[in-house]
């Protein structure tokens, strides 16, 4: 059976970048990311008191968060920025739809759609390849001629990550890099920015096909965790880790949290060649909701 697969359009990212958001681009190269990242780590994990109550209060404000969906909506109750930011949410305000794919973060969509050989669409006139992504062309090879997606996670959104389906964890891999900002208008300008970005790689199989949920970091990320092994960094010691999981079994169910993003970034969602269908209603800078419907599998 000849597999069905969406294909993004380069026409949904046709708009030439204005001066400004050039300006924006060309000052990543220039800012000092990683010192500004660690600066960042620190004031998040601080315990500053009514100092950080105040800092959550201004960022509620001005990004808009809705406290009400938090399980702990009192601002004053998050002893440090870090706990607010990776705030839980009241039981039931993500209920799971019946879908073989799930979004696993509420964000906005990149891209998504077929992997064209190896190349992965970042936004018009930049691809980068699945082995960039994931530092080893052994990995990437199943990959070839599959499905991706890239979700963004804004300032405002919830910041855990879920599962979109059951898997068995069997590799992680922490791949040093830059920081870039990783919204929008940087994707646009920065070629092969989620490859290029540090990365957390989480590999799943399911059914004996693998799959893969990959953390990129960004400016001010201070650190990203998995709940199976906790804060993955720091440390940052410029060169690529790498942990197996075959001697044990970590295996989570679809909709269970997997990790989540100490400070807010992207994830990119790499499936194998085969019939999937992503849900008819996305569209790349359409907003999504963590549980909701992302694709079918199969006939």
């Amino acid at each position: 059976m000849t597999p069905t697969t969406v294909t993004v359009s380069e026409a949904t990212d046709d708009l030439a970048p204005s001066a400004a958001e050039r300006l924006a681009v060309a000052s990543q190269y220039l800012l000092p990311k990683q010192a500004m990242t660690a600066f960042g780590g620190v004031v998040a994990r601080w315990r500053g008191g009514p100092v950080t109550t105040a800092i959550i209060r201004w960022f509620v404000a001005k990004y808009g968060v809705d406290m009400a969906e938090a399980a702990e909506p009192d601002i004053a109750a998050y002893a440090r920025f870090n706990d607010f930011f990776t705030r839980a949410l009241r039981p039931g305000v993500r209920p799971l739809v019946t879908s073989d794919l799930v979004s696993p973060v509420d964000g906005s969509i990149s891209q998504f759609g077929a992997i064209d050989g190896d190349q992965i669409f970042q936004a018009k006139g930049h691809h980068y390849t699945t082995t960039a992504l994931l530092g080893d062309a052994a990995l990437a090879a199943p990959f070839a001629g599959g499905h991706f997606a890239t979700l963004y996670l804004s300032p405002k959104d919830y910041h855990r990550i879920h599962m979109p389906c059951a898997g068995r964890l069997t590799r992680m891999i922490h791949v040093p890099g830059e920081l870039f900002s990783v919204n929008p208008t940087t994707a646009r300008g920065v070629p092969g920015l989620f490859a290029r970005n540090e990365r957390v790689v989480c590999v799943f199989e399911n059914e004996r096909r693998p799959w893969v949920l990959v953390l990129v970091g960004a400016t001010i990320v201070g650190s990203m965790a998995t709940v199976w092994h906790g804060v993955v960094n720091p440390p940052r010691p410029g060169q690529v880790r790498a942990w197996r999981y075959e001697d044990r079994t970590v295996q989570l169910a679809q909709g269970d949290e997997m990790g989540r993003f100490l400070l807010g970034s992207t994830v990119v969602l790499l499936f194998p060649p085969g019939l999937l269908r992503f849900n008819p209603a996305w569209v790349p800078g359409g907003a999504i909701r963590m549980g909701e419907a992302m694709a079918s599998v199969g006939s």
